[in-house]
């Protein structure tokens, strides 16, 4: 079977379309730990799980005892169930071959291989992928994360607005992880078909609608100065909460598509959009960046994230604190 994706891998699981072998790998383990615990939670009852389920750890195993436990037979349940958790870590992995070219119909194997992937060519991966599943989670990258969000949301009977979701998607990062417990805690604060607003955001995770990375790029964008030199000041006191190396990360990408924005010959709302990687509504505040930012003057902009960079971690600067950084920084950018 060829490599699958996540979703419809979890539905055959739910319906109960279950294969002998899972190779879940990649660089993204949000997703090899959904499936693997969905895994663990869905085919057996509580009471098969006594005899039927191991759960093994690349550091504590080895090839030999992964395939002895993968060819016991099951107890009085339609399934043994093997997850190997942290798989990365077992010492020559295609070592399991023999029984990938043979496996068990009644056992489900699962090896969770984490933030590495295998060598596609290899005859081991050409076996997994014919003989069972092979799921690859990839990280995304800063402009998928706003159209993650929303699919997420939208999944689980939610609304969300575009600020809103900008300003999740830009304090929280690529990590699947932590975006999930994040909007799971807004989930459990709201009724089932609520709208997600930056009012709850700010209440329920503490991201203030007012002081956040979103804000900071509209003040920038649109040259108020008051305001961004407000956001900047407040970033400097709360440090923890707004990490000066993540702040001039999120600045970088930021100007880089008003650059691009400069590039492009259609500006039709739908094409920005979609090269930009924003959604359909922030498509008119680009123009407007634009407008305030030329190319030239973008160009020294990376060249001043490039040196406040270097300065923040130490280079040229002994004493200035991150939080003065970011005032500097703000200053220059405007100025």
């Amino acid at each position: 079977m060829t490599e699958k994706n996540f979703y419809n891998i979890l539905r055959d699981i739910r319906n109960k379309v279950l294969h002998p072998l899972y190779f879940l790998m990649g660089e993204e383990g949000f997703y090899i730990d959904v499936i693997s615990d969905f895994i663990e939670d869905a085919v057996l009852t509580d009471t098969e799980k006594e005899f039927n389920m191991s759960v093994l750890y690349g550091r504590e195993t080895d090839i030999p005892s992964v395939i002895s436990t993968a060819k016991r037979y099951p107890m009085m349940a339609s399934h043994n169930v093997v997850i190997v958790r942290e798989a990365q870590h077992l010492q020559q992995i295609d070592g399991l071959l023999p029984y990938v070219e043979n496996p068990l119909e009644s056992t489900i194997l699962v090896i969770c291989y984490k933030y590495k992937t295998l060598d596609q060519r290899t005859k081991f991966f050409k076996t997994l992928a014919k003989k069972g599943v092979v799921f690859t989670g990839k990280k995304l990258y800063d402009n998928q994360v706003p159209g993650w969000i929303s699919d997420y949301v939208t999944r689980h009977g939610y609304k969300i607005g575009p600020k809103a979701l900008q300003t999740l998607a830009d304090h929280l990062g690529t990590d699947l992880g932590k975006i999930v417990n994040e909007v799971k805690k807004l989930f459990i604060n709201l009724k089932k078909g609520s709208e997600i607003t930056t009012e709850v955001i700010e209440q329920h995770i503490g991201i203030s609608k007012d002081f956040n990375i979103f804000e900071l790029q509209h003040a920038l964008g649109t040259r108020n100065s008051q305001k961004a030199y407000q956001i900047a000041k407040y970033f400097a006191d709360n440090p923890k909460n707004h990490p000066f190396i993540m702040t001039t990360a999120v600045l970088y990408q930021y100007f880089s598509k008003i650059l691009l924005y400069h590039s492009l010959r259609d500006r039709s709302q739908k094409n920005v959009a979609a090269e930009l990687g924003i959604p359909p509504f922030f498509t008119k505040d680009y123009a407007q960046a634009a407008k305030n930012y030329a190319p030239a003057r973008i160009i020294r902009i990376f060249s001043l994230l490039r040196q406040y960079d270097m300065k923040s971690k130490g280079w040229d600067n002994e004493t200035t604190d991150h939080g003065e950084l970011l005032k500097e920084l703000t200053y220059h950018i405007l100025n």
